[in-house]
Parts: structure tokens; C-alpha cells; sequence
């Protein structure tokens, strides 16, 4: 299999993985000096960098590289090490470099409206392959988002039918009212998606989670949820309200591990911020706009 075609049908397929190019060489090593190899998400090998303990390192950093997303330079020198010692005369030394493969950064934005067209501009610059749903033609065309990757003019339902989110997905949720925010995430809960947000206040956050709670959909599946979406950064216009929602999907795509000032009544619950717990349902936060 040729692997510059696995690395293409890896993407294509939303799976991960780690190509590793040999760099560097000086001396002799076992391997020519253009060997790569692809580590998939799954663990098995596509290529070969020379076999023996170098390439079972690689493969491990390549592992590591996946998960932090984050490339490395790997220095071997063949000559000095005694566990590289295959037994044949090579003494010399070689970089590789360790590189991850990621799939594309989806984010399916439901409602083209205010908030939905800022959201795809800034979406869009930072590197998301955008795709548009909303039941109204008039909004969601190729005039309003010429460079969205998709744009899906149709009910809801039948919407929902066209689109396979993976684990690397996201799932924005800006539509122009609470009965089709609660559509959309019924059905997003229930996909593989890594990241689900809606717009609104805590109060519809809570309606439309005991409501969705009442029609048989488990508790459980909510505490991924970012509702109310984004970072709290006092966002107000629509183009505001875009910039927080991208900085949290940013903080979600590059594992952020420090605490960040979420908007989300899910997410602080889940931490166990007790003060937020007596904010008044009242409160509003990323309000709505008229056609959002």
C-alpha cells in the first residue's frame, strides 16, 4: 500500500495517526536515507525506517505525537548506543521526525444566522472545514458561505441523515429558536461527536435539559455539553459571541489542561463550582439575536 495514499484515506476517514520521515544522516545506518514510515491511530505500520529498537522507539513516540498533537525529533546515534547493536557495521546517526496525522478539524454549525455567520468567518480562518445546516434556503447558500465544505438546506431531521460526525466533530448550535435548539441536540448527544454546544441562557439550558431528559434521553449524555457555549470573556454582538465560541473549540482541539472561564452551566456543575450553582436561572448569558 503506498503511503502517501494511507495518510489521504486516513483523513478522509477522521482517524489519526504519525508519519515519520528519516531527516538526518551521517555515517552509515541500516535503512536508506529517504525511509518513512506511517504509525496509524490503531498502532500498525505502513513503511519501515530500518526495523530493530530505532524504529520500535519511533513507533512509541509516534503513539505519544498522536496524543499531544505535538511533533518531535528523535536523535539515534547507532554507533554509541549498545541497544541499537543489530550485529551489522553501521555506526552512524539519524533524525527522525515524528509528525501527527490529524483529521480534518470538522465543525457542523446548525443555524445560519447572525451568530452562524460570524461563527463560519472566524471558523474558518483558524483552519475548521465548516459545514452549514439550516432548514432556510434563503440563509444557508453558497452567496452567505461561499467557502463552507457543506452547506445543507433542508429540514433538520433530514439533515441529520446526511452527516456522520466522528470523534474529532464538532457541533455548534446556534439556530434561530429553542425548539429547533432542542431538535439539534437530541440528536447531537447521541453522536461520537468531541464537542457539543448550544447558545442561550442558563435558564433555557435547564428547560431544554429536563424536557429532553423527559422524552427518555439519559442524563448522562449532557455532561459533554458546553451550554451555554463558549469562554466568558463578557461576549455582547454576534461577532463577540463567535470569537468565545471558537476560543473554547480551540482550548477543546488543543487540550488546554489548565482551567479556562467556561460559559457552560454543564461544564461547572461537572468541576463542582458551588458558586455558580446559585446563580439565578434568570441569568442570561451569549444572549440570542433576532434570526440567530
Amino acid at each position: 500500500m503506498d503511503l502517501y495514499e494511507e495518510i489521504v484515506q486516513l483523513r478522509k476517514d477522521g482517524r489519526r495517526g504519525a508519519v515519520a520521515p528519516i531527516v538526518n544522516v551521517r555515517g552509515t545506518i541500516p535503512s536508506f536515507t529517504t525511509a518513512m514510515m506511517l504509525v496509524r491511530d490503531v498502532g500498525s505500520i505502513v513503511g519501515t525506517i530500518g526495523g530493530g529498537c530505532v524504529e520500535a522507539e519511533v513507533w512509541q513516540a509516534a503513539r505519544e505525537v498522536m496524543e499531544t498533537e505535538r511533533p518531535r525529533t528523535l536523535t539515534f546515534d547507532l554507533n554509541n548506543d549498545p541497544k541499537f547493536d543489530t550485529g551489522l557495521v553501521c555506526g552512524g546517526t539519524l533524525e527522525v521526525f515524528v509528525e501527527p496525522i490529524l483529521p480534518p478539524a470538522e465543525l457542523y454549525i446548525f443555524g445560519a444566522g447572525h451568530v452562524g455567520t460570524s461563527l463560519y468567518k472566524i471558523a474558518q480562518i483558524v483552519g475548521f472545514d465548516v459545514t452549514i445546516v439550516d432548514d432556510r434556503e434563503a440563509y444557508a447558500n453558497h452567496e452567505r458561505f461561499p467557502h463552507a465544505h457543506q452547506i445543507i438546506a433542508e429540514d433538520f431531521e433530514k439533515a441529520f441523515a446526511q452527516l456522520a460526525p466522528s470523534e474529532s466533530s464538532n457541533i455548534v448550535i446556534v439556530t434561530r429558536g429553542h425548539r429547533e435548539d432542542m431538535r439539534v441536540l437530541r440528536w447531537a448527544v447521541q453522536t461520537p461527536a468531541g464537542y457539543v454546544g448550544m447558545i442561550g441562557s442558563k435558564r433555557k439550558t435547564i428547560k431544554i435539559f429536563e424536557e429532553l431528559q423527559k422524552e427518555g434521553v439519559a442524563a448522562k449524555l449532557f455532561e459533554r455539553v458546553h451550554a451555554p457555549i463558549g469562554l466568558d470573556i463578557g461576549a455582547i454582538t454576534p461577532e463577540e459571541i463567535a470569537i468565545s465560541i471558537v476560543a473554547e473549540l480551540i482550548a477543546k482541539r488543543r487540550k488546554v489542561e489548565r482551567e479556562l472561564p467556561h460559559m457552560s452551566w454543564f461544564q461547572r456543575r461537572r468541576s463542582g463550582d458551588d458558586s455558580q450553582q446559585n446563580v439565578t436561572a434568570e441569568t442570561p448569558s451569549t444572549p440570542r439575536k433576532p434570526s440567530d
